[in-house]
């Protein structure tokens, strides 16, 4: 048996395997928040703004974004652009 953690974390790969334009848009956002140059942001900040396009501003099947995975995608993010490590705070997640 998994872990909590584990198990989590696999859900969110599930899931975001799934869901591949959630990735993209979070990393259009926060390079958009890199480039008005702001040096530190929240992830909620960034999915908060996704939940706003993909339920506002389009049209189509609503899905949602689990207040569980933002600090994956946060982690993702530094992980794939090192030159934006701390970007996002972090803290240890519970689970570990």
């Amino acid at each position: 048996m998994l872990d909590t953690h584990e198990s989590l974390k696999e859900k969110w790969w599930a899931w975001h395997k799934e869901n591949p334009q959630i990735y993209e848009l979070f990393e259009r956002f926060t390079m958009d928040a890199i480039r008005k140059g702001h040096k530190r942001l929240s992830a909620w900040l960034i999915v908060n703004r996704i939940r706003w396009e993909t339920m506002v501003e389009t049209t189509g099947e609503d899905f949602k974004i689990s207040n569980d995975f933002i600090a994956y995608y946060a982690r993702l993010f530094m992980a794939l652009h090192p030159e934006y490590d701390g970007f996002f705070k972090t803290k240890q997640l519970r689970r570990d």
